[in-house]
C-alpha cells in the first residue's frame, strides 16, 4: 500500500507540471481504444477527447480503471458527460484485479504520457473505477493528493473499512443487486465529508448512462462550492430544478427525506435551500418515518449479521467435529435464500438474497477449500452475468 501511495504522488507532480506543447495530434470526439505511452510502450490507454479540444485552454481529466483492463468500458459510460462538461477521459487498458504493483505502474505511465500530450487543470483531476478499480481509484485519492473528486463504482476503500471523512468528494454507485451493495451502503452512513450515493437497479456494473451524466454533474457543483471552476448560475439552478422535480416524484417518505438533506447538503453556499433543510428535519420526525428511516439502517445491519453467521458456518466446515452439522445448516440457509433470489418478481427481499449469494459464492474459494461446500454454492448461486 505504501508504494501505491507514491505513486499516486507521481500522478499529481506528472500532470501538473509536465508540458502539454508537442502532444502528439490525437483525434476529437471520438474513443481511441489504444492509446500507447510514450515512455512505457507496454502500458495503453482509451481515451476521449472533447470535439472542441484545443491547447489553448485547461481541461478537466477523469482517470479510470476496469477490473478486467477494460478501458474503453470507462471511457464510453463517461463519453456523452465528458463532451457536456469538458472532459478529458483516460481509462488504463492494463491495470485489472489482483496484485497492487501492475496498477500502481499503469497509473505512474498514464499520468505522465497524459500529463506531456494535453493541457490539464491540475485543480481538476478526477478518478473512477468499477470494483476492483474502484479501490485503485480509491487508493490513489486516499494519498493526501491534490484530486477534486472520486466516482467510486461497486467498491469504496482498498481496505473496505468505511472513513468518517476524507479530503475529496466521492460520488459512489451500486446495484440493488450488487455483492457489494452493504460496502457502498455503508461508506455512506459512515462518510460525513462531501458524497453522494446512487443505487440503481441492477447487479455489480457500472451504473446507468443517466447516472454516470449525474456523477459529473455532481462533481461540478463540488467544484463550484470549493472554487476550482468558476460559478455557473444556469448549471446551478437547471441541476436545482432537477432536484427538486425528483423530490416531489418521490413515492415515499424516507426517500424523501434521504432526497431533501441531498439536495440541502450539495446547494448549501449555492442556493438558499434553507427550506429544504428544514422540510428534512421535520419529516424526518414524524413517528412513521422515523420508524421507516430505523428500518432501513436494521436492514442493513441485519445483512451484515447474515452474512457472518454464514462465514462462521463457513469455519465450521475446517473442524471434523462440526463439518457435518455446519454443512448442514450452510445447505437450509442458502438454500433458502436461493428459493427467494429466484422469485419472479422483483422486491427488496429478492435483491438482497441474490446479493448475499453473490457475496458468498464470489470468493469462497479464497475461504474455504471443501468440495461438498463449492458444490453445493454451483447449484445454489445465481446463473449468469449480474445485470
Amino acid at each position: 500500500m505504501r508504494h501505491a501511495r507514491r505513486v499516486s504522488l507521481l500522478l499529481l507532480v506528472a500532470v501538473a507540471c509536465a508540458p502539454a506543447a508537442g502532444a502528439q495530434d490525437l483525434p476529437r470526439g471520438t474513443i481511441i481504444d489504444d492509446v500507447k505511452c510514450t515512455d512505457d510502450p507496454a502500458q495503453s490507454y482509451a481515451l476521449y477527447l472533447p470535439s472542441t479540444y484545443s491547447r489553448s485552454q485547461m481541461w478537466n481529466l477523469l482517470l479510470g480503471f476496469h477490473p478486467a483492463a477494460r478501458g474503453r468500458a470507462i471511457v464510453e459510460k463517461y463519453r456523452d458527460a465528458a463532451e457536456r462538461y469538458g472532459y478529458i477521459v483516460a481509462a488504463s487498458n492494463t491495470s485489472r484485479n489482483g496484485p497492487m504493483a501492475p496498477s500502481a505502474a499503469s497509473v505512474r505511465a498514464m499520468s505522465i504520457d497524459l500529463g506531456q500530450r494535453f493541457a490539464i487543470d491540475a485543480e481538476r483531476l478526477y478518478l473512477t473505477g468499477l470494483s476492483g478499480g474502484a479501490r485503485v481509484a480509491m487508493q490513489v485519492a486516499l494519498g493526501k493528493n491534490n484530486i477534486a473528486g472520486v466516482i467510486a463504482s461497486s467498491a469504496g476503500y482498498p481496505d473496505a473499512k468505511p472513513r468518517s471523512s476524507v479530503a475529496f468528494p466521492v460520488f459512489g454507485t451500486a446495484g440493488t443487486d450488487d455483492f457489494n451493495y452493504l460496502e457502498m451502503r455503508q461508506l455512506d452512513r459512515k462518510l460525513t465529508s462531501p458524497h453522494y450515493l446512487a443505487i440503481f437497479s441492477g447487479g455489480h456494473t457500472l451504473p446507468p448512462d443517466a447516472v454516470a451524466v449525474e456523477a459529473i454533474e455532481w462533481m461540478e457543483l463540488q467544484a463550484m462550492k470549493s472554487g476550482r471552476r468558476r460559478r455557473d448560475d444556469a448549471l446551478i439552478d437547471r441541476l436545482l430544478e432537477t432536484r427538486r422535480a425528483r423530490i416531489a416524484e418521490s413515492p415515499r417518505p424516507a426517500a424523501t427525506v434521504h432526497l431533501l438533506e441531498a439536495l440541502a447538503a450539495d446547494f448549501t453556499g449555492l442556493r438558499d435551500v434553507a427550506a429544504e433543510a428544514t422540510r428534512a428535519r421535520d419529516l424526518a420526525r414524524q413517528p412513521d418515518v422515523k420508524k421507516a428511516l430505523a428500518h432501513e439502517r436494521a436492514d442493513d445491519d441485519a445483512e451484515a449479521r447474515r452474512l457472518d453467521q454464514i462465514f462462521e458456518l463457513e469455519a465450521g466446515l475446517r473442524d471434523p467435529q462440526r463439518h457435518n452439522e455446519s454443512l448442514g445448516r450452510l445447505r437450509e440457509e442458502l438454500t433458502r435464500y436461493a428459493k427467494v433470489a429466484a422469485a419472479d418478481t422483483e422486491s427488496p427481499e429478492r435483491s438482497q438474497a441474490r446479493r448475499l449469494l453473490r457475496t458468498i459464492s464470489g470468493a469462497a474459494a479464497e475461504r474455504v477449500d471443501d468440495s461438498d461446500y463449492r458444490a453445493l454454492l454451483d447449484h445454489v448461486a445465481p446463473r449468469g452475468r449480474q445485470p
